[in-house]
């Protein structure tokens, strides 16, 4: 029997850090188990020798390196995306693309009578990052890529509101959360990456911590303001890089002397950010732009305390089982209140049942299997 062909379009590579490249890693293979013909586009890199497969499935890869300049990168992106839509629509029978940077072109797959299914991430048009033109642009391309494909899937309930056209084409699948073996503290670590001055001052489950793009979105300037109005015992271990300088200055200029809050930087050694992540006190989780952060899932997998912004998208994601803050007064609050009662970490028990019962991966594989047998 011949095989149904799907096409997964969008993500940069395969097995890497990013959100959807980690989405790929997991559902391909679990399709290639399934029967499928897997084919995964990918961007070229440094290597000699790039591989042809992943656990069963095809990857192909788009012939022009990504470039360094940024707009000459978002062009590339785009391109990136018209080329796999183009060529996977003349032999695959699903094309499954992963973001609405194409909009319209997801009509292409449906002029070769295939089946064109969009997952359409979160609202980025709500990004201040972004330009006026750029928002508008990102809107647009969110609505017509919603109106163009077959099917629209969304990974957070509350995107669902977002989503015009027919009601009946969205389908909901979340991501699931992959398990992380536990690492073992080793102060040692943090004198090598970070000095002996910053280790000093991070001990084994006295610490907050934030994990981020320090960007508005984020909400780094509220985090800060109710770490310096509250009267910690711990301090503040924030990891990632500002997005923009302006943001960066005005985030400087609210703090004071105070060794309490840490910025980091980046972080890409795996091993070494859930050694922070597994054995910090509580975490701090800030982001406001839908739909499911991925980062979010992965800290209530580790059952830590987790004060998050009172976003519909986060509040959707951990119910009952998170603390949620507004504005920096109630932060302020919520972080003494944590200090002061240990015991809140009942809480982060719950968060374990939640993971399993909605964001295991092989159950989000079925979700897909139910679409799929649909079509």
């Amino acid at each position: 029997m011949t095989k149904i062909k799907i096409a997964i379009v969008g993500a940069r590579g395969i097995a890497n850090y990013g959100g959807f490249e980690t989405v790929v890693s997991e559902i391909a293979p679990r399709f290639v188990k399934l029967g499928y013909d897997v084919y995964c586009s990918c961007e070229k890199n440094d290597e000699q020798k790039l591989p042809d497969t992943y656990c069963g499935a095809h990857l192909i890869y788009f012939p022009i390196k990504p470039p360094k300049n940024y707009l000459f990168r978002k062009i590339n992106e785009v391109s990136y995306d018209i080329y796999f839509i183009i060529k996977c629509s003349l032999f695959c029978d699903l094309v499954y693309v992963l973001g609405v940077g194409t909009g319209i072109l997801l009509l292409f797959p449906r002029f070769f009578h295939k089946t064109s299914v969009v997952n359409i991430d979160g609202l980025e048009w709500k990004r201040q990052k972004f330009s006026f033109i750029e928002k508008k642009l990102l809107h647009l391309s969110f609505n017509l890529a919603a109106m163009s494909a077959n099917y629209v899937i969304v990974d957070n309930k509350q995107l669902i509101n977002h989503v015009i056209g027919n009601p009946r084409k969205i389908i909901y699948v979340p991501n699931g959360i992959r398990t992380h073996a536990q690492v073992k503290w080793d102060a040692a670590k943090l004198v090598d990456r970070y000095g002996s001055k910053v280790a000093s001052i991070i001990s084994r489950a006295a610490f907050w911590l934030v994990v981020a793009r320090l960007e508005p979105e984020n909400n780094i300037h509220i985090i800060v303001e109710a770490f310096m109005k509250a009267e910690t015992r711990f301090p503040l271990v924030i990891i990632g890089d500002f997005t923009s300088s302006v943001y960066q200055n005005e985030i400087y200029a609210k703090l004071s002397k105070s060794e309490k809050i840490l910025f980091l930087g980046a972080l890409y050694d795996i091993d070494l950010l859930d050694m922070l992540r597994q054995n910090c006190f509580a975490y701090i989780h800030g982001h406001s732009v839908g739909g499911t952060n991925p980062s979010l899932l992965e800290i209530m997998s580790m059952e830590k305390i987790v004060i998050a912004y009172a976003s519909v998208f986060n509040k959707e994601v951990g119910q009952e089982s998170l603390l949620y803050f507004r504005n920096s007064d109630e932060l302020s609050q919520l972080i003494i209140q944590v200090e002061d009662n240990p015991s809140a970490n009942a809480m982060a028990k719950t968060q374990i049942q939640r993971i399993q019962d909605e964001y295991n991966w092989n159950a989000v594989v079925e979700k897909y299997e139910s679409l799929f047998s649909k079509i």
